[in-house]
């Protein structure tokens, strides 16, 4: 079932892990803005509970951990398509559209937060991965 080289299915998850790193990024952006502007000091969120008390823009932090929810299906996906060998062009124009929907959804979460087109995003791209999966499913039976 591989047209392309194994390798080239791992190209999505490094993406993955860059739109991660890049939220990380604008969740410290927008967390030590909110600090400066609020004079908060660092230790006064020493717990999360301390941080949803004072702390009102979440929009990044939202987003950073959701992005270790269903993305870690994707990851081990990936990696179990990498090893047997499942790397043909429908699987990885999945994994493609999947970290396509989730960066639409991390832009809209991060950014204006329009609450029914992130849901859109996020809908889509778990039907993405369902399919990812499927196919997945079928080549180890196929095997």
């Amino acid at each position: 079932m591989g047209d392309a080289p194994a390798t080239a299915i791992l190209w999505p998850a490094v993406a993955m892990a860059g739109l991660t790193f890049l939220v990380w990024v604008r969740l410290y952006q927008l967390r030590l803005g909110e600090m400066a502007r609020k004079r908060i000091d660092a230790q006064q969120l020493a717990n999360a509970a301390d941080s949803v008390r004072l702390l009102v823009d979440t929009r990044a932090s939202d987003n950073f951990r959701n992005l270790f929810e269903l993305p870690v299906l994707f990851y081990a996906g990936v990696l179990l398509a990498a090893l047997i060998g499942v790397s043909d062009a429908g699987s990885i124009t999945l994994a493609w559209a999947f970290v396509a929907l989730r960066t639409v959804h991390s832009v809209v979460h991060c950014t204006y937060n329009h609450v029914m087109t992130r849901f859109v995003a996020y809908a889509l791209a778990t039907l993405v991965l369902i399919a990812f999966w499927v196919r997945l499913a079928l080549a180890l039976a196929a095997a």
